[in-house]
């Protein structure tokens, strides 16, 4: 099969440092090319792959401190697609909604996945209009507000199984915070969760810069308390020893979360978590066998004394069996053949 990726220019395939939607492509990138396929991927020209790279922009736009307009090069990238899409068999885009108007007229032969929140008022009259376009929702719950859709289904995200190793002896003795500095995020929550515990809590976290009054004003002052130590933005290679020495990841999410890829990268270490339950998380997380999902600070104080003695290896299991990179491919091989079935149906 002939497949095009479509990836969001903001971070290259896979990013450098955060950046969890590139990350999901690059995963199915590599895996679908293992399995024979035919890939294209249009991204930035830093990126890393196997498949056939088309550069759309000569490296991340969040990284390239040159950059004065990034609608240009997404826009460079749109028409990159549009002048080869008569090239492939389906059209795979990770790029929210900007490409809808321009592909619509070939709306059978592509595939969205909305990897973003879909609670937005604005968002019901797009959606409503592009009926047509087939999407794919990263969970069930993030559907919901968007129910009328043209849904194909939900394919959870998936990793590649070295990618995290599993560590079945933890030797950090701490607790960890994986994510961006932001109040969805829930940082303050986790710092109140560590210290009411009296419990060691290390943050690997980016700060955007729409959230450098939040860091500065909530977060800054608590970092001063002992057992609080923040560590910043973290890359890919410093993430296994990072989640796999945690005793367990604190996931106390404020908002209605589409997947959370960090989820899935410390079940595949082995390690746990104690997760709030909003958005995909009680779709993702395994009451007593992955984590415990509490929400009140009280009920996490409690779930820490109890997270550590969880099955380490009953964990990655669960992992390996629900969330690897394989069956994330398998999964959107199917929705691909299903769009074929259906130009056929319609070329009849």
């Amino acid at each position: 099969m002939k497949i095009a990726q479509i990836a969001p220019l903001a971070e290259s395939v896979p990013p450098k440092l955060y950046g969890g939607t590139e990350r999901v492509v690059s995963y199915l990138t590599e895996e679908l090319v293992r399995l024979g396929h035919d890939v294209t991927l249009f991204a930035s020209g830093d990126s890393e792959t196997s498949a056939r790279l088309v550069a759309c922009a000569p490296r991340a736009l969040r990284l390239d401190a040159s950059l004065k307009d990034p609608l240009a090069p997404q826009a460079y990238q749109l028409e990159l697609v549009h002048q080869h899409a008569h090239e492939f068999d389906v059209l795979h885009f990770h790029i929210a909604h900007m490409h809808l108007p321009l592909f619509r007229p070939i709306a059978r032969k592509t595939i969205t996945t909305l990897h973003g929140r879909l609670d937005l008022p604005e968002l019901v009259p797009l959606y409503r209009e592009f009926s047509d376009m087939p999407l794919v929702s990263i969970s069930t719950a993030q559907r919901r507000p968007l129910a009328f859709a043209h849904w194909m289904g939900t394919v959870y995200h998936g990793l590649a199984r070295e990618v995290c190793p599993f560590n079945p002896a933890p030797r950090g003795g701490y607790f960890a915070f994986l994510g961006r500095v932001s109040p969805e995020k829930g940082l303050d929550r986790a710092i109140r969760i560590a210290l009411a515990a009296g419990a060691r809590l290390r943050i690997a976290a980016k700060v955007d810069a729409q959230d450098e009054e939040y860091f500065h004003n909530y977060i800054v002052p608590l970092l001063a308390q002992p057992g609080i130590e923040f560590i910043g933005e973290m890359n890919e290679a410093q993430k296994p020893a990072f989640l796999g020495n945690a005793v367990a990841l604190l996931f106390p999410i404020n908002w209605p979360e589409p997947f959370g890829l960090a989820m899935i990268e410390a079940m595949s270490c082995g390690t746990p978590l104690v997760a709030w339950p909003q958005g995909a998380v009680p779709e993702v997380v395994e009451d007593g066998v992955t984590g415990y999902i509490v929400d009140t600070i009280d009920a996490a104080v409690a779930a820490l004394e109890r997270v550590a003695r969880l099955d380490r290896a009953r964990v990655r299991s669960r992992f390996e069996e629900r969330f690897s990179a394989a069956r994330m491919a398998q999964d959107y091989l199917s929705v691909y053949r299903a769009l074929g079935r259906r130009r056929a149906i319609a070329a009849a």
